[in-house]
């Protein structure tokens, strides 16, 4: 084993200069004058109170704990059908789904660009069909289902729906949440279908008819997490996800939506990566940019539209291949810092997800993490307990000012989408990703058994296995799929998208419909791609 040589302890008078992972100075010790001109009430307040920095409820997890959620997905819907009856045996209380690559780019399972990619990095679904085996034995009005889709997620909402109707549920008791951010693909993530705007006037259709139709649904997650994931610094993922946060207010405004009738079910997905006291900072000063922003720019009188609820994931990034079981202890540690931020959602990643999609032995332990952590550690016995320590009181303050640099900066050059078409979000994460790989090249940065504690020896893991013929069971499901549905039906309602595309019509509907008939999600989104056409991104350099 290649060992670190490590430095002994500096002495007080040594200026030895460290840095947050996202390059943050950071002081030797804070005091009182790190917060010179303090206003409680204005800045902090008590858990529960505007601006919510200490945390949306007074109580916190002393009312309430946070939803366990494990994403989950792979092979076909039976498959993971029992994966979710497995967790949710295992004490999971809410369930998120991962597609598969072809589902999350608009594509059928038989399409040729789905080859070798099917139920590979998640589960594969084509129709409603697929959706209703997903959650066969799963009531839909006990059970909260998060689903991480953003081009194709007006259709897999309607799937979802559909199924919900078949099993008697009525619309206004299913919950849950959609993604359905399409400017973070644009930004970072990179799974869009359609251009900019009308993939933007989906999502105002969504809001539109998730305000009206299904008033516990929360219809957009507004996501951090893969912006961080792309290699953006902690102030980056706060400052654009909370942009595009914005984007879609204003879009609901613009809609004709009253911002209190839809901001309150606005929800968002932040990552928490391994710098400990800086993660924390970053939901509390969420919390408190949003609060904020909505009260006085845009006019919010709900104080529910004023609280920013969000579910954490633990960071993909920081695991490592070499010495997986490390990964458990990192995981503990991020879940750690979402629950101090305050969170009301966690997935802990599992140790093998660097490697494969995660096995269930691997899940079961990222799962007991959670309840460790809610159970036996004592954290959830005060509300936001760092409150108040000068160090995460001024790290909350920095990362809310250079948030606030950046929308200066985005609405200087007109907003998400002009900056999306310029290429800024882009760049901004590109050298911040370079800057930190550089650091890790040199041994500026550290992660343990990758540039420090080496281990030369490798030992093989067990990993989940995704049997070849899934791919031919899903294709031969959808020809006999396509083969039981009455073809007439179909095209009326392709037809009538098409059509209603072409128009001004909010789109849901129409969707719900061709669903419903037995259209699949391809060839939705193929009638909607022959009006709206496909997005090509600007290459940034």
């Amino acid at each position: 084993m290649a060992q670190m040589k490590v430095k002994p302890a500096a002495t007080a008078t040594e200026a030895v200069e460290r840095r947050t992972i996202s390059g943050t100075p950071i002081d030797p010790v804070y005091g009182p004058d790190s917060a010179i001109g303090r206003d409680y009430d204005r800045e902090l307040s008590d858990p529960g109170q505007y601006p919510y920095t200490r945390g949306i409820h007074p109580t916190m997890y002393r009312g309430r704990l946070w939803t366990m959620r494990q994403f989950a997905g792979f092979g076909t819907p039976k498959e993971t059908n029992e994966r979710f009856h497995y967790l949710l045996k295992q004490g999971q209380t809410g369930l998120s789904v991962a597609f598969d690559m072809p589902t999350l780019m608009g594509y059928d399972s038989d399409h040729p660009k789905s080859l070798g990619e099917v139920g590979r990095e998640g589960v594969a679904v084509d129709h409603v069909g697929d959706m209703e085996r997903l959650f066969q034995g799963i009531p839909l009005d006990q059970v909260s289902t998060s689903m991480t889709i953003n081009g194709p997620a007006p259709i897999i909402w309607a799937m979802y729906l559909v199924t919900a109707e078949r099993q008697g549920v009525p619309w206004s008791a299913v919950r849950g949440t959609l993604q359905a951010d399409i400017l973070k693909e644009y930004i970072a993530q990179k799974e869009w279908i359609f251009p900019p705007e009308p993939s933007m006037r989906l999502i105002a259709d969504m809001l539109v008819f998730a305000t009206r139709e299904t008033p516990l649904w929360n219809s957009i997650s507004v996501s951090g997490y893969h912006i961080r994931e792309a290699g953006s610094t902690a102030a980056q993922e706060l400052a654009f996800t909370l942009a595009d946060g914005f984007a879609y207010v204003e879009a609901g405004i613009a809609a004709g939506l009253d911002v209190d009738a839809f901001a309150p079910r606005l929800s968002f997905f932040f990552n928490s990566h391994i710098d400990f006291f800086e993660e924390i900072a970053k939901f509390r000063a969420a919390r408190r940019i949003w609060a904020r922003h909505l009260r006085e720019r845009y006019g919010a009188k709900n104080p529910r539209s004023w609280t920013l609820r969000f579910h954490t994931q633990t960071a993909g990034c920081s695991l490592t291949a070499q010495q997986p079981e490390n990964n458990i202890v990192r995981t503990a540690i991020e879940a750690l810092a979402g629950v101090l931020g305050g969170t009301q959602s966690l997935h802990t990643n599992s140790m093998d997800e660097v490697l494969s999609l995660p096995t269930e032995k691997a899940v079961t332990i990222a799962l007991r993490t959670q309840q460790i952590l809610a159970y036996e550690t004592g954290v959830t016995n005060t509300a936001d307990p760092l409150g108040g320590s000068y160090f995460v009181e001024a790290l909350t303050d920095r990362l809310e000012a250079e948030a606030e640099v950046y929308f200066q900066e985005i609405d200087a050059m007109g907003g998400v989408l002009a900056g999306i078409e310029n290429g800024f979000f882009q760049r901004e994460i590109a050298e911040a990703a370079f800057r930190y790989q550089q650091e890790l090249e040199r041994r500026e940065a550290f992660q343990v058994g990758v540039n420090v504690f080496v281990d030369e020896e490798t030992v093989p893991m067990p990993i989940l296995q995704i049997n070849p013929g899934v791919e031919a069971e899903q294709k031969a499901m959808l020809e006999q799929a396509r083969q039981r549905r009455a073809p007439a039906p179909v095209a009326r309602a392709l037809d009538a998208l098409r059509t209603a595309a072409a128009g001004t019509d909010n789109l849901m509907p129409p969707i719900i419909a061709a669903v419903r008939v037995g259209a699949s999600e391809g060839e939705i989104v193929e009638s909607l791609r022959s009006v709206f056409g496909s997005y090509r991104e600007r290459p940034v350099f």
